[in-house]
């Protein structure tokens, strides 16, 4: 289980942006990862669209935010156009780092999958907060408090 105070685990997933992307390049800044079941339904949408609306807010605490799901890229960037997400969507299609980062259960009805779940991540790579059963409404609020409060 992943625990706050400890080492996040390291990453090499390829992006939205069409690159590959490591935890070692978010040395420097607060990173708000997330991770969320799938693109373009319901919840995952209002999650994307809430931390898009708020990412100017979420940047000026020095924080960057990036979405995890194990789907493609292809999926990820038609995600991305629809509705303009300005931050970076990284695609995981084996779950690796979903599962290195706890992200991955039982979804009810859903059966196994990715959960919704976000990590907060400090400057240095020290896990800062775990949002556990994330509700997709007003996430972004949730992140924003917590960044208010650290130094």
């Amino acid at each position: 289980m992943l625990k706050e105070n400890s080492k996040a685990p390291d990453f090499e997933l390829e992006g939205s942006d069409g690159k590959k992307h490591t935890l070692k390049e978010f040395n420097g800044k607060i990173l708000v990862l997330y991770f969320y079941p799938k693109d373009n339904t319901p919840g995952c949408t209002i999650e994307a669209k809430n931390f898009n609306k708020s990412l100017d807010k979420i940047r000026s605490f020095g924080a960057e935010v990036v979405g995890v799901s194990k789907d493609d890229l292809n999926s990820h960037n038609k995600f991305c156009s629809k509705y303009d997400l300005k931050f970076l969507l990284l695609s995981d299609p084996e779950s690796g780092m979903i599962k290195s980062y706890d992200a991955y259960g039982d979804r009810g009805i859903f059966g196994m999958g990715t959960l919704r779940k976000t990590i907060l991540i400090d400057k240095n790579g020290k896990v800062i907060k775990v949002f556990e059963k994330v509700k997709p409404d007003k996430h972004d609020e949730e992140v924003i408090e917590v960044l208010k409060n650290i130094k």
